[in-house]
């Protein structure tokens, strides 16, 4: 700074000296106290406990994912080995209890109205891991949309009816045509050319043939024939027996699974015997040699259905599949 013209005096010189000195001596002391606070921060975190540190890498990792967009989201294919199988029929046929059969569960004989049921199972076979979703989406009946979707995202459908319930017979008819007719908008093909793999179970044979409101040839008509990809059984969730047994099995291998996927074909297991069969800690080949001699299956206790979005993903993946391989064969 240049004094003027008119004061330049020695006493003004050393005044303009000593109050640019003052300035240049706040500033510094300012600097002085930023570099004093931020080494007192990285002190203060270096001593902070491995709770408080573990804390904050949480926080961090969501700061992190909560700045990344939707898009960046990959369409994540399903897993190896994976099938879901969708669950379809009218209310109180015993689609619950077909799928508790499924799962290994006893009989329960009271009945209570479904909303959505999700269960995962998975399996060790031959030294391969597989997985079945099932999914009972009971709540969405009355939403035509969202169980659209559903259907479009299941590998195999288990369509169930009563035989003492003539309603149920035509709900079921109605529903292995919708399944046709989403696969095919889905596939891009005609109607009858999607084969989607079904299986009809008539239930409760254990009834008195007086109640029985649905006759065998009917069933034959509506849903036999020369459909390979559509299985019809008559069955009894409370009884069991053999005719469930080959649902089952049917129902393995229009899924293209092994059929000890069957509910009698395997060893249940827990989830923590599970996956100490898969691999890891001590015993490890001992471990995978038994898991690869004995089929075992054992069900996710905490298993969750994907959300819609998800679920979106999936067939907008599908469809984008179909498409560039359409493109290629041409």
């Amino acid at each position: 700074m240049e004094a003027p013209d008119s004061a330049r005096s020695p006493h003004l010189l050393l005044a303009y000296k000593s109050a640019a000195q003052h300035l240049l001596s706040k500033a510094g002391m300012r600097v002085l106290k930023l570099q004093r606070s931020a080494s007192a921060a990285a002190k203060d975190k270096q001593r902070s406990s491995p709770l408080a540190q573990l804390a904050e890498l949480v926080l961090q990792r969501k700061r992190r994912r909560r700045r990344l967009p939707l898009e960046s989201a990959a369409l994540a294919p399903k897993p190896r080995n994976c099938r879901r199988v969708v669950v379809l029929g009218a209310p109180r046929v015993g689609k619950t209890s077909l799928v508790r059969r499924f799962l290994r569960e006893d009989f329960e004989e009271r009945y209570e109205p479904t909303r959505e049921d999700f269960h995962r199972k998975l399996y060790q076979i031959r030294g391969e891991a597989y997985q079945i979703d099932m999914l009972d989406p009971a709540g969405e009946r009355e939403f035509p949309a969202k169980r659209r979707l559903t259907i479009l995202t299941g590998d195999i459908f288990l369509v169930v009816l009563s035989l003492d319930d003539r309603g149920s017979f035509e709900e079921a008819r109605a529903l292995r045509s919708e399944i046709s007719r989403a696969k095919s908008a889905l596939l891009r093909c005609a109607a009858d050319g999607a084969r989607v793999p079904v299986v009809v179970c008539a239930n409760k044979t254990d009834l008195p043939a007086e109640e029985r409101a649905v006759s065998h040839d009917e069933l034959l008509r509506a849903f036999g024939g020369k459909d390979t990809a559509c299985a019809l059984f008559e069955t009894s969730a409370k009884d069991g027996g053999p005719s469930l047994e080959r649902a089952f099995e049917a129902l393995a291998a229009r899924a293209g699974l092994p059929v000890e996927t069957g509910p009698s074909r395997h060893r249940r297991v827990s989830l923590r015997s599970y996956r100490r069969l898969g691999g890891g800690g001590g015993g490890r080949s001992a471990r995978k040699t038994e898991a690869h001699e004995t089929p075992c299956g054992a069900l996710h206790p905490l298993a969750r259905r994907p959300s819609v979005s998800a679920d979106l993903r999936l067939v907008l993946a599908t469809q984008g599949k179909k498409r560039t391989s359409k493109t290629a064969k041409k």
